[in-house]
């Protein structure tokens, strides 16, 4: 007796075990489904043509803190972009190179309330093929360079920036004619890199790491507007919980440490 009624309550014990963990699997299981059973959101991203390297780091990031959140970024002039908003586009979450296009938005209450705010700042900087001898701003006007790559001023912030070093350095008049304007940025580092101009102004982030290029000069603080990154959340958002996210994101400790390893500053 005393042998089966041992038995019985190592039978009861087991019983009891076998139940918790069935409990735990079910409940594992089940919050496991409810992640997976949640749908995806898309982020509509529209951002400077700048940020294209740096993009796909933080997404990868994000993706670790939002597993249902994809992101579809759109990379562009910020002017370009700013235009494509205002006539409709898709935009969840709009960066911008230059505080003019940010503000343009802003002047049409285009912009979700309290969500303007700087990202990051950037340098500009003179970029030559490798080899190529160009000390100073002085000898874009010699005859030993014929092409000087820009933005388009009306639509690139960079180029906009560009056009003030060469004016408030008093060289502009000396220089226009060798100007050629790119579309983007990204398109006048890739004129430089294939010979089609023979120095560009560009982001210290996008000389960072280029092939075939090096940094010639680094314009001065003074001679150009501050170089300030905004970013924002759009009021037309239907998923303005998620793209508040990735905004707290990319001003988080975590964004921003990704964004410096890709030449931008912390905003100050």
């Amino acid at each position: 007796m005393k042998v089966l009624k041992k038995l019985g309550i190592i039978g009861l014990f087991l019983s009891l075990a076998i139940g918790v963990v069935g409990c735990s699997s079910s409940e594992d299981k089940s919050k496991k489904d409810d992640t997976a059973s949640e749908e995806t959101v898309t982020l509509n991203i529209s951002a400077a043509a700048s940020l294209q390297e740096a993009m796909a780091e933080l997404e990868t990031k994000f993706k670790e803190i939002e597993p249902n959140v994809k992101l579809e970024v759109n990379l562009g002039a910020s002017g370009a972009l700013q235009q494509q908003i205002e006539e409709g586009a898709p935009c969840d979450v709009f960066i911008s190179a230059g505080e003019k296009q940010m503000t343009a938005l802003s002047d049409k209450d285009l912009l979700l309330a309290d969500t303007n705010k700087t990202l990051l700042t950037n340098d500009l900087v003179l970029v030559v093929a490798k080899g190529t001898k160009v000390k100073d701003l002085d000898a874009l006007s010699t005859d030993d360079i014929s092409k000087i790559a820009i933005g388009d001023p009306e639509s690139v912030p960079a180029g906009k920036y560009a056009k003030e070093v060469l004016d408030n350095t008093k060289i502009y008049d000396k220089v226009k004619d060798k100007l050629v304007l790119a579309k983007d940025v990204k398109e006048v580092l890739s004129w430089v890199q294939q010979g089609n101009a023979d120095v560009g102004f560009v982001y210290l982030s996008d000389a960072q790491g280029a092939e075939g290029v090096e940094v010639a000069y680094t314009t001065k603080a003074d001679t150009h507007s501050a170089i300030n990154y905004p970013i924002a959340v759009l009021k037309a958002s239907e998923k303005q919980d998620k793209a508040k996210a990735f905004e707290e994101f990319l001003l988080s400790a975590d964004g921003q440490t990704i964004l410096e390893k890709y030449g931008f500053k912390k905003a100050k």
